[in-house]
């Protein structure tokens, strides 16, 4: 590993299309070192079809990648306990919440979670905000 590199984690689960998304926009910045964290195999799949090289599948995996990770980016019930469909474990969650690292998150209002102020926005919109916003954070260093 490069030490001057971000260590970006995506974490998804259900289909992993956010979690696609996010590394199909960042996968191919040279100082970014992607990891993919899917609460089920059939989400770590599709990440690492979006570019992904480093994935692994499961809570202990989440828990692991926390540890590392100086920016950890997926859908907002990555921080919730029995979100996505009861995917997200509490230690999963814990984890998230725990770490050390800079959280971007993407306010999907499904599996009763409801963000108030997203306006509705379509879920590629919130995608490209939540890139420019990991982006920022790699070019100024602040994460």
């Amino acid at each position: 590993m490069d030490d001057n590199r971000c260590r970006v984690l995506i974490i998804d689960g259900q289909g992993g299309r956010i979690g696609k998304q996010l590394a199909e926009a960042i996968g191919q910045d040279p100082r970014i070192e992607l990891t993919a964290a899917g609460t089920n195999s059939a989400a770590t799949v599709n990440m690492m079809k979006g570019g992904v090289r480093t994935a692994a599948t499961g809570e202990n995996a989440v828990v692991v990648g926390c540890r590392r990770a100086d920016i950890i980016a997926g859908p907002i019930g990555i921080v919730i306990a029995d979100a996505l469909m009861g995917e997200v474990t509490p230690r999963m969650a814990t984890a998230v919440g725990q770490s050390l690292a800079k959280k971007i998150l993407i306010p999907v209002n499904k599996c009763d979670n409801i963000v108030i102020g997203t306006g509705g926005r379509p879920v590629a919109e919130l995608i490209e905000e939540a890139v420019a916003l990991i982006l920022k954070a790699v070019n100024s260093g602040a994460y």
